[in-house]
């Protein structure tokens, strides 16, 4: 018993508990730092720099940047090429399958190596390296954690390896890839799933649960509860249910982008009703002091509407097809009739309760790792005690997404160099299409976040920009932190795995509907008297973005 409790609770405490280390060790070393590495140093004297210079341009200030800390220019070609590499994905995993396919081949024909090789597994024996290799290279999710190696060795040669230590342990924050790996394991959990597919049931009932019944179900009423259990969660169980009710069914390929490309759109901008569940909201939350029914009255309303006129518009554009997965939906009960109530043994009340008691405490604790990491090491242990009503704890998927985003925040971290000049001189219209543009290349959280260390912004730039972030935040997989974990859900069904250009192709439609919808139905914003005034200059910041009322540095 004692050994099979230790198999449970060694994976939660090996990988969410060695990036708690990361920032454990920060914070009770902050007041032993070194020294501040130079080029955050330069980037927190540029705007004073530039004034005494006289420049006031985007080109200048960047410009001058460049000269003066060159490794950020480097920084951002390494970012640039990890995007790149994001692009390349799926055909470096055509390579892999080929070259494992090769590997076999030639296992095969070497008759004469069976005898030496016999005492090995099978599985052992197919393993290619090389195409093992390659295929880690095709994993969407490791891409910039593969990159951010490369990152710190080349900070290393401009500063030192004490530098770079100073700069991952006191000035990255990996609060939000840690959060997201637990709300995600929590999540796809059976009991979380079950009710969760239960309360969908309830409006597919409203369409006798047809294909049609669920897909809208869950491309409406999911997304919506994202403002309540976070945007991963949501994510997670939309999903997950997705991959249940909907894509086993093979639907065509432009239908299953098309609904990837939705989902990733409808979540963006559907936890923007309250203030604490979407990434790009909480980095200027406390900051602008935008309250739960300020997000409510400013960007929930035209959320709902662009979600529901979005929604509406694939249904009609892809509805043969939902007629046509109606008669491949499995016959459950032998009656002939297709339906979509599978006899699942049935999960007891007070296990449900527990699980969505986890959860609750996972978001009401997202800023404090230490509380929702070990709380899920205590779920980690209720769930052996329960493990009839549970389905195995997978948490490679999770991982693989917690990783994914600790790269994304390191390389993130370092292009507030070039992002800071861009949105401090943009006005309302050039600022919503620029952080639409801007989010689709970096995290929309990091866009708002560079957005709230500019002062003097008027309430319709705030307005602007904030729109504009969650608009762009389902264009691509690195846009908003939930997408990844979407991707890592859905991927099996597209083959060697999800295009990002057909992605990119499938969200257009919604995105141009959230755009509409954000800067076409009018807002009642409040007049900042002080809005005439040029904001004064500020700091840029050279870390990562860190959770509203955090000191990131």
């Amino acid at each position: 018993m004692r050994n099979s409790l230790l198999r449970i609770l060694m994976p939660g405490l090996l990988c969410p508990g060695a990036l708690i280390g990361l920032t454990a060790s920060a914070r009770a070393a902050a007041e032993g730092e070194s020294g501040v590495p130079e080029f955050v140093r330069l980037a927190r004297e540029f705007p004073q720099m530039e004034t005494a210079r006289g420049l006031a341009g985007i080109w200048e200030k960047i410009q001058f940047r460049a000269h003066e800390a060159p490794f950020l220019v480097v920084a951002t070609v390494i970012f640039v090429l990890a995007v790149v590499h994001t692009f390349l994905a799926v055909p470096i995993t055509r390579v892999a399958h080929r070259v494992q396919h090769d590997h076999k081949e030639r296992l095969r024909r070497a008759v004469g190596k069976e005898a030496r090789l016999k005492h090995r597994p099978d599985e052992i024996r197919a393993v290619s390296f090389k195409g093992t290799v390659l295929h880690f290279l095709g994993e969407v999710e490791a891409v910039f954690g593969i990159w951010a190696v490369v990152l710190l060795a080349v900070m290393t040669g401009f500063y030192g390896l004490d530098a770079m230590k100073t700069w991952i342990t006191h000035h990255v924050n990996f609060t939000e890839p840690m959060f997201v790996v637990v709300i995600m394991a929590l999540a796809s959990t059976r009991p979380i799933l079950r009710f969760a597919e239960g309360f969908l049931r309830f409006f597919a009932g409203f369409g006798k649960e047809s294909p049609a019944a669920w897909w809208l179900s869950i491309m409406i009423i999911a997304p919506i509860l994202g403002s309540f259990i976070t945007e991963p969660g949501a994510m997670t169980i939309a999903a997950m249910l997705l991959a249940r009710r909907f894509y086993r069914l093979k639907p065509r390929p432009v239908f299953a982008y098309g609904t990837l490309g939705l989902l990733f759109v409808n979540i963006s901008v559907g936890g923007v009703l309250t203030n604490f569940a979407a990434p790009p909201v909480l980095m200027v939350a406390a900051k602008w002091n935008i309250s739960s029914l300020d997000m409510l009255v400013h960007y929930g309303d035209k959320a709902v509407v662009a979600i529901l006129l979005s929604t509406g518009a694939y249904w009609l554009f892809f509805r043969k097809d939902l007629r046509e997965l109606a008669a491949k939906v499995p016959d459950t009960d032998g009656d002939g009739v297709a339906d979509w109530r599978e006899r699942d043994d049935r999960v007891p009340p007070f296990v449900t309760a527990v699980h969505l008691l986890f959860m609750l405490l996972t978001v009401v604790f997202a800023h404090d790792p230490p509380l929702f990491i070990g709380g899920y090491l205590f779920f980690l242990a209720f769930t052996m005690a329960t493990r009839q009503h549970q389905n195995p704890i997978l948490l490679r998927g999770p991982v693989l997404v917690g990783f994914f985003l600790g790269g994304l925040v390191v390389h993130g971290g370092l292009q507030g160099w070039w992002l800071q000049p861009v949105i401090s001189n943009l006005t309302e219209w050039p600022m919503f299409l620029g952080a639409t543009v801007l989010t689709s290349f970096n995290d929309n959280a990091a866009i708002t976040f560079l957005a709230s260390q500019v002062e003097g912004l008027s309430p319709q730039l705030k307005y602007a920009v904030l729109a504009g972030a969650v608009t762009g935040g389902g264009l691509t997989v690195i846009a908003n932190a939930p997408n990844p974990a979407g991707q890592a859900i859905l991927s099996r069904f597209f083959g060697e795995g999800v295009s990002p250009f057909k992605l990119a192709l499938a969200a257009l439609a919604p995105t141009l509907v959230v755009m509409v919808c954000f800067m076409g139905i009018p807002d009642k914003q409040p007049q900042d008297p002080n809005s005439a005034t040029p904001p004064p200059p500020v700091t840029a910041p050279a870390t990562g973005p860190s959770p509203a009322g955090q000191d990131g540095n």
